[in-house]
């Protein structure tokens, strides 16, 4: 290992400063335990950052807080008291030029597709309930086997695609039976149908939500917060930084570089706690994981994001906080209205600011695309689907984010089993968050694990992979199919 002057003995290093990174580093400051946290970013957040231009505040994605975790409810409480707002969800799906009420309400879902295709879509549930599809190794077999090979392919199919850039038999079903556990036809007919008496369970679907939790001034209000408690209580958070290498003796991680522009310091720390991708978690490794560990590594994906905020000269324009687009007619695939999250992200109520989503790979013609040809593709596409006109459109900026969503295609089971079985040896160190562990985890589940990982530094024994796994705690979202 080269030699550095900076020789940093810390008891935790924290790696990200997402929701996982900045809820385990908050937890350490309130047990007194000095913290220093990496972050790559200008910003702290990852995914969940709001993004601020010319006075108008935009998430990456849409976050809502929303959770069955009382620990983490209370504390999203104390940490931002009265500016974490109680909003109303609505939302629509826009399909063959059509829009649909999302949850779908009976009249509306029966003009939109006919009577005709209504009884084509029931007859095909039932054949799938006589002769499902066995064994279901795809997300394709999960949802049919649910919701019928009819509906599967008028609302499932283009938009799992358009988002994940892959067809959906490639998909592992693993990924459907985490993000839509318990929706299935029968679920979604019966809120269709019935009052909120009759529905108490469907209303523990998170896509069946009526209201949720939202900051003010978006998420990233949020994670501003934990920024400065951590700081308040003594420990560091040190951005635009990147972990260069994680020495290790076989069993522990023994150093950490880190380069902060061309200034490098080492850090020593007692334990690490890591939300980097596992990917880049396993190249950082000196010396070097064995060639199959780096292979499995090598082989997971991810799926990247560009977001277009529009601002339109209009005060308002529709009720809903998102809409999906399932219409393959166009390229976006979620438009979000930033005004009907919170008011206050819109410093002009004359004015409006839309965020056009687009999924794409790095590398690709959208990833690869000017800013200004993006603009102008949102703006054309915004139009064609009729929810403003071209000349409304005074003002767009366009945001990147790369490895947004890490992708549960057919080679993923198996490479992260090779790579958690490698990373068991070292005792001190422990993964956490959606990237950290390639795992979709809804935003309470990646704070969750921060704070387990925390309790595991003092004598707790929580599998940390264990929590998204419990079916208590999934988020069962089809809106969220990304």
């Amino acid at each position: 290992m080269a030699d550095h002057q900076n020789k940093n003995h810390v008891d935790v290093v924290v790696i990200g400063a997402g929701p996982a990174g900045l809820t385990a580093a908050y937890e350490l400051t309130r047990l007194e335990i000095p913290v220093v946290v990496i972050e790559q970013d200008s910003l702290v957040g990852g995914l969940a950052r709001t993004v601020e231009y010319r006075g108008f505040r935009f998430d990456i994605g849409g976050h809502r807080f929303f959770t069955k975790i009382a620990s983490l409810q209370s504390l999203w409480q104390t940490i931002l008291g009265a500016d974490l707002l109680i909003r109303p969800r609505l939302s629509r799906i826009f399909y063959g030029g059509l829009f649909f009420d999302y949850p779908l309400k009976p009249l509306n879902a029966l003009r939109n597709l006919g009577v005709g295709e209504s009884l084509l879509i029931l007859g095909s549930y039932i054949l799938s309930k006589i002769a499902p599809v066995s064994p279901e190794t795809s997300f394709a077999d999960w949802v049919s086997n649910r919701f019928g090979t009819r509906l599967y392919r008028k609302f499932f199919e283009s938009y799992t695609e358009k988002v994940w850039g892959i067809p959906c038999h490639t998909i592992s079903a693993e990924w459907a039976a985490q993000r839509i556990q318990e929706l299935s036809l029968l679920t979604t007919l019966t809120n269709m149908f019935f009052s909120n008496r009759f529905r108490k369970n469907t209303q523990s679907i998170k896509t069946l939500i009526e209201e949720f939790l939202y900051p003010r001034l978006g998420p990233g209000m949020m994670w501003d917060a934990f920024q400065r408690e951590i700081i308040r209580s003594g420990g560091v958070v040190q951005l635009e930084s990147t972990v260069v290498s994680l020495h290790h003796d076989g069993e522990r991680i023994i150093a950490v570089d880190v380069m902060n522009g061309k200034e490098q310091s080492v850090f020593h720390p007692k334990y690490i706690i890591s939300s980097m991708p596992l990917l880049h978690l396993v190249h950082a490794l000196s010396p070097l994981a064995p060639e199959r560990v780096i292979a499995a590594a090598g082989s997971l994906k991810y799926r990247d994001f560009v977001t277009v905020a529009l601002i339109v000269d209009a005060a308002t324009l529709f009720q809903d906080n998102w809409i999906y687009v399932h219409d393959d007619s166009v390229r976006v695939g979620r438009i979000q209205n930033y005004k009907n999250w919170s008011p206050d992200m819109v410093p002009d109520q004359s004015k409006t600011c839309l965020g056009m989503e687009y999924f794409c790979t790095a590398g690709d013609d959208l990833w690869l695309m000017p800013d200004q040809d993006l603009v102008l593709l949102a703006t054309q596409e915004l139009s064609a689907i009729g929810l403003a006109r071209k000349d409304m459109i005074k003002d767009g900026v366009v945001v990147r984010m790369p490895k947004a969503y890490p992708v549960y295609d057919e080679e993923y089971p198996k490479a992260v089993a090779t790579i958690r079985e490698y990373l068991d040896r070292f005792v001190n160190l422990q993964v956490v968050g959606r990237n950290g562990m390639h795992r979709y985890n809804n935003m309470d589940h990646s704070m969750l694990t921060g704070m387990m990982a925390v309790q595991n530094l003092s004598g707790g024994k929580h599998d940390l992979w264990a929590i998204n796994a419990d079916e208590e705690y999934h988020e069962i979202d089809n809106e969220q199919a990304e």
